[in-house]
């Protein structure tokens, strides 16, 4: 095949061509610090980052979730400490109550301080958390108690996912907390509020026609701390492995990053090498096309 001048010149366009492309594809990565910057740049590199970006996206949302799990956790074993407190705080008073002479003042005083920490005891159970009442399942617009102390519990489990497959029970039951099972003389029992427990007490205190004794009372707080105290300890077994699943979301968002990093980002000493290698083949692919054009009149002239 007879190879011609226009031939010649046409190849050494296209060469110089591909030459500038693949300077400006090296140049644009040390821009970008991208391997590519169009899914059609390399459709593999494209398809395996959107695969890796999705999984850095969940790794991200289970933690966002942890958050609100932990949140949420954190101000329950808050409340629940506040709680236990005040009802030892009554049982302080029961006690004082029990032993020793005790005049109408004395008593009238222990049964004002007693109607203060029912409300207080309220307040605790109502804490409200960002919109939500913590202590009433998932009737979280609602609060368990009423001003009164009038209960309106609802028992059911508030989920969250915080991994693949991985929900857990973010609430304390108010039937976990601020119900206590008293044991009858006949044999059976009856289920009774903490807040109720305080109401018995101060009858009690009053002689308010009540059929029970201050002995009774201490013994129904005694039963409604180990209440509380109980809902705390399943809310921290619950709130450790909360802890190490975040741990464990940690190290794979470092995976998932990195994977994601190797396969999108620039190795820019490579890039580097690369653009410096392109330009002398640039400049070699310019001096040679120099001497395949054809000459002019005026260098046939000189």
């Amino acid at each position: 095949m007879r190879v011609t001048q226009n031939m010649l010149s046409n190849q050494m366009l296209r060469n110089l061509s591909n030459n500038y492309k693949n300077l400006d594809k090296y140049m644009e990565q040390i821009n970008t610090g991208k391997k590519i910057t169009r899914p059609s740049d390399d459709p593999v590199v494209a398809m395996q980052g959107m695969t890796y970006r999705s999984e850095v996206g969940r790794i991200e949302q289970y933690q966002r979730n942890v958050g609100e799990v932990q949140n949420w956790m954190d101000n329950a074993d808050t409340a629940l400490d506040k709680a236990t407190q005040a009802l030892q705080r009554v049982r302080e008073l029961a006690i004082k109550a029990n032993n020793g002479p005790n005049g109408e003042d004395e008593l009238n005083s222990i049964k004002e301080e007693v109607e203060q920490l029912k409300s207080h005891l309220i307040d605790i159970a109502n804490t409200n958390v960002n919109g939500k009442y913590i202590f009433n399942g998932t009737n979280i617009n609602t609060p368990p108690y009423s001003a009164d102390g009038t209960s309106n519990f609802n028992n059911e489990d508030v989920t969250i996912e915080i991994g693949n497959g991985t929900a857990i029970e973010v609430n304390v039951k108010p039937e976990d907390a601020f119900e206590v099972t008293i044991p009858g003389e006949d044999g059976t029992d009856s289920t009774i509020n903490v807040m109720d427990v305080l109401d018995n007490f101060i009858a009690a205190l009053g002689n308010e026609d009540s059929d029970k004794t201050i002995d009774d009372s201490i013994a129904e707080l005694d039963l409604s701390i180990n209440k509380v105290i109980n809902a705390r300890a399943d809310l921290g077994a619950r709130m450790n492995r909360v802890d190490l699943i975040e741990d464990r979301l940690s190290q794979q968002e470092i995976v998932a990053t990195k994977m994601m990093s190797d396969n999108e980002d620039v190795d820019y000493e490579e890039v580097i090498t690369n653009l410096i290698t392109q330009e002398s083949i640039l400049r070699a692919s310019l001096s040679a096309g120099s001497r395949i054009i054809q000459p002019s009149l005026l260098d046939f002239l000189r």
